[in-house]
């Protein structure tokens, strides 16, 4: 199986790769940059949710932080395909830059469920986020159409009675790192090297 680098359409279908029917993780974000926390979580979730792939989709703009200064869309894309590259159940995409702005989640996954439509797509999302689910744009249909997956973040707890039926808690250990403590270590002229993938280090250490 071999993974493409990145989709560049949403018109038209791109091929399966031979994966036919097939379980996919969706994990959305600014990867402003991209962390060890973040490759660590996709890895759980494609462990522990038995998925084939699990697809980055970096987002062009987020609804609810449409004032946060983002590194160029490319070059965040292009930190992703760089930190990901070793894996090949993991691929990076710029599908969310062909959409509308901003990006609304639901609008993703009904044009990947359009275009990909022997695919199972589970949605990753953060405790902060999910905290906010019922302001998500069509979120009741996202509920009633597709799995999620919550991961909690740094200091939080999230009680998995409370949740809904096809909404499951991923219980990993979470590394401490952000994206906010990256850029501010480097703004800081701190070592990042054991928060980012060696492969990017550099990369990240210029641009930011």
């Amino acid at each position: 199986m071999k993974p493409s680098s990145h989709f560049t359409t949403i018109s038209t279908p791109l091929p399966s790769e031979g994966l036919g029917e097939a379980s996919i993780g969706i994990f959305g974000g600014s990867f402003n940059p991209i962390h060890n926390g973040h490759i660590a979580l996709a890895k759980a979730f494609l462990e522990k949710e038995n998925l084939n792939e699990v697809w980055f989709f970096v987002s062009p703009q987020n609804p609810f932080k449409v004032n946060q200064q983002l590194l160029a869309d490319h070059l965040r894309l292009e930190l992703v395909r760089k930190a990901i590259a070793d894996n090949p159940h993991f691929r990076a995409s710029d599908y969310e830059f062909q959409l509308p702005k901003p990006s609304y989640t639901w609008n993703t996954l009904q044009h990947l469920s359009h275009n990909y439509p022997t695919h199972r797509f589970t949605l990753l999302v953060g405790g902060d986020n999910w905290a906010a689910f019922d302001r998500w744009y069509h979120a009741e249909d996202i509920l009633s159409n597709y799995k999620i997956v919550v991961y909690p973040r740094r200091g939080q707890e999230i009680d998995k009675s409370t949740l809904p039926t096809n909404v499951s808690l991923l219980q990993t250990p979470l590394i401490d790192v952000s994206s906010t403590d990256v850029r501010q270590r480097v703004e800081q002229g701190e070592d990042i090297s054991k928060l980012v993938p060696e492969e990017i280090l550099n990369d990240i250490q210029r641009l930011y």
